[in-house]
């Protein structure tokens, strides 16, 4: 038997205030919060795929470690990066658009459509928005 990845299900990141974690993610983001609990919280991330956040001690973020997160278009990465460096004072890392750490050092890429192979983006209605199509 082959095995065949179909998606990612879930990442996992740590933070050491679950609150302020919440707050930050659903102001930058505008995830919907499904579930949070005693020192976690879940976020959907689109089809079948969350975003757990767990509250820790210490916080040991990765020096390469990171998840990317993919928007519309252009201006929804125009309009995260102005967020995240005008209300939160945080850095983007060149040479990528939108490549930051979050308040307690996740890294985090915004891509968007246009970054992403149109094979596997075809069953999501945006990709009619934005223009995008599988070659002939």
């Amino acid at each position: 038997m082959t095995v065949r990845v179909f998606g990612c299900n879930h990442i996992a990141i740590e933070v050491d205030d679950i609150e302020k974690a919440v707050e930050f993610y659903t102001d930058v983001f505008n995830l919907q919060l499904q579930k949070d609990g005693e020192g976690d919280a879940f976020f959907a991330l689109g089809n079948h795929q969350f975003l757990a956040i767990f509250e820790v001690d210490q916080v040991r973020p990765g020096s390469k470690a990171h998840f990317g997160l993919m928007v519309r278009d252009e201006q929804q990465i125009a309009a995260v990066r102005d967020k995240i460096t005008n209300k939160y004072g945080l850095q983007t890392t060149p040479p990528f658009r939108c490549d930051f750490r979050d308040p307690w050092g996740n890294r985090i890429q915004v891509v968007d459509m246009h970054d992403e192979s149109t094979a596997w983006l075809q069953p999501y209605a945006e990709v009619q928005v934005v223009g995008a199509s599988l070659p002939d």
